[in-house]
Formats: structure tokens, C-alpha cells, sequence
């Protein structure tokens, strides 16, 4: 039988530049996408969208009226999870973030928590912070997630209103004024009545999930859900 040019090609690259493992850098063998079978297994996914009272819903519990709250990841110091978030951040590789949305977006779905939302909403990135990453991760990661749970995406909603400073190394009154007022929102009234899923890349104190999750709130938004990439509180 004759092997098509186009495959044969792309097995000889993949022999010459064989694609790596963003967790562990090791090689990824065929049929492997972006993570290697055994970091797959062995990522920290610590089921928290399974039970309510999680501890993302008990760090926003009180500042938001959350339906649930959930995370895919939980980071770790040095782990796999940090490697794969830095590749998100540094190495534009959007198609990851897609990758892992529709991972996630699969354990909602299998957990009834698709039908929860009407509309999936990222956290925004200034247009500048954008322009030089290329793209937004939390906007892929939600991507993936409306691929796998069927709920349209609406990255135009939301906005940076000005740019803010990196959330790292602040405490968690030094994040929220970092980030208050700093987004707007577009269009308030195709928010509400809505159920919206508000998704960032990394919760940690919860304030850039607050601020975005007030103005949601505040234009009437029916529900609000939150997930985001990883935990690492």
C-alpha cells in the first residue's frame, strides 16, 4: 500500500525534531499531544469541581454568589503544572491551552456541570500585555472548555480597561487594589439573565476573579460559575 507524501514528511520531521513533553520535556512518542502519556496520568487534578465546598469556592465564598467554583490543576512549586503554565505564558503555544480546556471541559460535562452556564467569559488581558504574548490563555483555555461542554464563548464582553501591574509577589490587599476598577464591561445587557462561567488562568487570592465577577454580577448576570486553569492557593 502506498504511504501518502504528506505523512511520510511528517514522520520524518517528527524523527528529526521529535515534539517534546511541556511538563517533563521529555519526548512526546506519536500519538501524544503536548503533555506525555505519563505526566497526563500523573498531573495534581484534584477534582474540585466533584463537591461544592472546594477550597476555590471557600476563597471566594463571600465575595462572589457562586453557583460553583472549580479548578483543573493544582500548582505546585517547581512541579509539572508550573511547567506547562510557563509554556502558556512564554513559549505561544495557544493550541495547549485549547488542549487543556477540553480536557477539563470533559470532566465538567461528565460531572453535570456543562449545563450550569449560558455563556463562558474570560478574564481579559490588556490589548498591550495581548499584543506582545500573542494571545490570551485564559480566552484558549476557555476556548477548549466551549468545545467540550457546548456553551458559546464571548471574549468581547469583558474588558482590560487599564493595564495593572503582575499579580506576583503581592499579598492579597496589594492584588485587589492592584486590580480594582481595572476592567469594564461591554454590551451589560447581553449579560443579563445569563449564567455565566467567568474562567482566568491561575486563582490564587481570587481578586482579579472578584473584580471581574462583581461587574458580571452587577449587570445582572442569573448565576456565576468560575474555573480556571490551576489552584494555587
Amino acid at each position: 500500500m502506498r504511504v501518502p507524501f504528506g505523512s511520510f514528511l511528517s514522520d520524518f520531521l517528527h524523527l528529526l525534531y521529535p515534539p517534546y513533553c511541556v511538563a517533563c520535556a521529555g519526548p512526546l512518542v506519536k500519538g501524544e499531544d503536548w503533555i506525555c502519556t505519563s505526566c497526563l496520568m500523573q498531573l495534581p487534578r484534584p477534582g474540585y469541581h466533584l463537591y461544592r465546598e472546594n477550597p476555590v469556592f471557600l476563597r471566594l465564598v463571600g465575595r462572589l454568589p457562586l453557583d460553583f467554583a472549580a479548578a483543573f490543576l493544582l500548582f505546585t512549586r517547581g512541579g509539572r503544572v508550573q511547567h506547562i503554565l510557563h509554556a502558556l505564558k512564554y513559549h505561544n503555544v495557544p493550541a495547549l491551552a485549547v488542549y487543556l480546556g477540553k480536557i477539563f471541559g470533559g470532566d465538567l460535562k461528565e460531572a453535570g456541570l456543562g449545563s450550569k452556564a449560558d455563556m463562558i467569559v474570560p478574564v481579559p488581558l490588556h490589548p498591550a500585555r495581548q499584543r506582545k504574548r500573542g494571545y490570551n490563555q485564559s480566552a484558549e483555555f476557555a476556548r477548549g472548555l466551549s468545545a467540550a461542554i457546548n456553551v458559546p464563548l464571548n471574549t468581547s464582553i469583558l474588558v482590560r480597561a487599564r493595564a495593572t501591574e503582575t499579580q506576583t509577589r503581592k499579598n492579597r490587599l496589594m492584588r485587589w487594589q492592584n486590580v480594582e476598577n481595572a476592567f469594564a464591561l461591554k454590551q451589560a445587557e447581553a449579560v443579563k439573565g445569563r449564567r455565566i462561567l467567568l474562567v482566568d488562568d491561575v486563582i490564587t487570592t481570587g481578586a482579579t476573579l472578584e473584580a471581574c465577577g462583581q461587574i458580571l454580577v452587577k449587570a445582572g448576570a442569573a448565576s456565576l460559575s468560575v474555573a480556571g486553569i490551576a489552584y494555587a492557593g
